[in-house]
């Protein structure tokens, strides 16, 4: 069985269960309905494991791990209902967005035990245990404490490695997301070293049959294009990797963004248009 048509497997973040995102869970879905979409997926953020991972919106908030936990536990609830409520306008699939900091994995097997999702998007937001993609300056502070943005880039690349490996993710988040801050990335994902890394963990992905995220959200920010970047893009074409549209949306005006701009683009570089229904894989 497979999807087709409008869809979106990494996003519908909302303000209810993120800080940085914004609207209720229920209007963004009805946002979703009111697009045309049959089919969706809701990917909320895991709760840190330690308040060193908590995000500064979050700390200026008081907002503990035990609060956090909690919350999570009130989005799994709530995600459920609306699967229910709404099964006869739209297919929710309710999965949840992974980290890769220190500590995730016993983390991630306990809120996969607890929660039951239905799928994993599995994504790298940290190196050195720094949230790299915050802000330009915590980008500079973890190109710093690996060395260079090139070293920032292969030890992005090995943690992505090592999550897959272990988490066997449905869908691999944001493929290249270490560029976000980076004016030269075109040319630095061409690197021989980290062009390696690159082609190593697409393997990866396909020996795993895993899908990837064609992530639309540089493209609500008026970047040129989405995550992966073309010439990551024509790889995971000739592996026939499986590409599945992402919003990453935080809020009702971004539900939907862009997402028939990625499907335009998938049919015209010749991606199959027809999705593997989202499931869970067991983790290592």
């Amino acid at each position: 069985m497979t999807l087709s048509g409008p869809i979106s497997l990494h996003g519908g973040h909302s303000g209810e269960f993120c800080c940085h995102a914004r609207d209720g869970l229920a209007d963004i879905i009805a946002r979703y309905i009111h697009m045309g979409f049959r089919q969706v997926g809701i990917t909320e953020h895991i709760p840190p494991v330690h308040e060193t991972f908590l995000y500064p919106e979050e700390i200026e908030q008081g907002l503990t791990v035990d609060f956090m936990y909690q919350r999570f536990a009130r989005y799994f609830a709530a995600v459920r209902q609306l699967q229910a409520e709404m099964a006869d306008r739209i297919r929710i699939f309710a999965g949840m967005e992974t980290e890769a900091f220190t500590g995730y994995l016993p983390h991630v097997r306990h809120l996969v035990a607890e929660f039951s999702p239905d799928y994993l998007v599995g994504s790298v937001h940290h190196v050195a245990d720094i949230c790299f993609d915050y802000s330009p300056q915590t980008y500079e502070a973890a190109v710093r404490a690996c060395g260079s943005v090139k070293d920032l880039y292969l030890a992005y690349f090995d943690r992505q490695f090592e999550m897959i490996d272990a988490v066997r993710p449905f869908v691999v988040g944001h493929f290249d997301l270490v560029r976000i801050h980076d004016p030269d990335y075109a040319a630095r994902v061409l690197h021989p070293e980290i062009a390696a890394k690159i082609d190593r963990n697409l393997d990866l992905i396909k020996d795993l049959n895993l899908v990837m995220d064609l992530n639309l959200r540089p493209l609500t920010r008026s970047e040129a294009e989405p995550y992966p970047t073309r010439s990551i893009l024509e790889k995971i074409r000739s592996r026939e990797i499986p590409m599945v549209p992402g919003d990453d949306s935080h809020g009702v005006a971004q539900a939907g963004n862009h997402v028939e701009t990625g499907i335009r683009l998938l049919e015209q570089m010749g991606f199959d248009l027809y999705w593997p229904v989202p499931r869970l894989l067991e983790i290592k």
